[in-house]
């Protein structure tokens, strides 16, 4: 089970992100999906009514958010990922809520990885602009 956990752990630090508009540089936010809670793989419909779920999660929250996908840089595995303004404790209880292993936050374009279920450190990922695509339309997932 470790080596699984740190199979995991890897492959979260080397996920891109890909947006249809850039963000400022100046904003903090939470990087959260509802996909693939505790990192079983769920179907796709499965998967959309957690997103739904994370969806309204967040506009109760009345917070300035965007859809994003976050995933290898090669496109072979992707999850609907959602960018929320929230301060690092709300995205935490989020990624606890919807049973996500970790979430990512970012201030001033540094970007960290957070464990939310792992007993891991939170470390940091460099630069988030570096790691994020701007495309014209989302990419499709793979299901």
């Amino acid at each position: 089970m470790n080596s699984l956990v740190n199979n995991l752990w890897r492959s979260y630090q080397e996920t891109e992100f890909f947006f249809t508009q850039a963000l400022s540089p100046h904003l903090s936010f939470a990087i959260i999906t509802a996909h693939n809670p505790k990192g079983i793989l769920l179907s796709s419909s499965q998967n959309r009514l957690l997103d739904k779920k994370l969806q309204s999660e967040i506009a109760y929250l009345a917070r300035p958010y965007r859809a994003l996908m976050g995933g290898s840089a090669d496109l072979c595995y992707m999850e609907k990922s959602w960018a929320i303004a929230v301060d690092r404790k709300t995205g935490i209880e989020l990624g606890v809520k919807f049973n996500q292993n970790a979430i990512y936050y970012v201030e001033a374009d540094k970007l960290m990885l957070i464990p939310c279920l792992f007993q891991k450190q939170a470390i940091s990922l460099g630069s988030f602009s570096k790691k994020v695509t701007l495309v014209s339309e989302l990419p499709e997932l793979n299901e």
